[in-house]
């Protein structure tokens, strides 16, 4: 049982975060209980969805934003995310099982996403203190500034996903991931 509110509804939920949970629900078919937690702040689901909405329409591609969010969801041990980004990684992105487990530990079978996944790992491990070998690497495997720009912000929105699931216990209503063998 989830430790904040999820609202049954989305007219459980508070007003402003109606016409948002509205839009959610438009384009994904429903509403994933992450959207319904963050929506008890209408403050919070705004900013969440604008940077998601931004970082969309970024240069790091669809696949690798999925790559980045199982990389970073496996560090941060969240199951929720982990579940929902294994998911979507395999249904809308397309990525193997291969794939999302190369993701899960933190590389990527195709060594373009690899770099960007090393590094997404290095900004989520050293929280932000990465080496200048580490940005080097990143850059020497073809990444710009602005694109190394865009992974660590794609790490600080699945970082904030993360913790707020893991905060408030959100229950998994996605296909529940397996656990990497230690």
């Amino acid at each position: 049982m989830s430790r904040i509110v999820t609202p049954a509804t989305i007219e459980a939920s508070p007003a402003a975060s109606q016409p948002m949970l509205e839009a959610v629900k438009k384009q994904f078919g429903l509403v994933p209980n992450l959207f319904r937690v963050v929506g008890n702040s209408p403050a919070a689901l705004e900013g969440y969805l604008g940077l998601n909405g931004a970082l969309a329409k970024g240069a790091i591609d669809a696949k690798t934003r999925e790559r980045i969010a199982l990389a970073v969801a496996e560090i941060n041990g969240c199951n929720y995310c982990l579940s929902a980004h294994s998911y979507i990684g395999a249904n809308l992105a397309k990525l193997d099982e291969a794939e999302i487990l190369a993701n899960r530990r933190g590389g990527s079978t195709d060594p373009m996403a690899d770099a960007a996944v090393r590094f997404a790992v290095a900004v989520t491990s050293a929280r932000g203190q990465v080496a200048a070998a580490d940005v080097a690497a990143v850059r020497a495997a073809g990444f710009s500034d602005a694109q190394i720009v865009e992974i660590v912000l794609h790490v600080a929105l699945n970082t904030l996903t993360n913790y707020v699931n893991n905060v408030a216990e959100t229950a998994i209503d996605f296909p529940q991931a397996k656990p990497l063998a230690a």
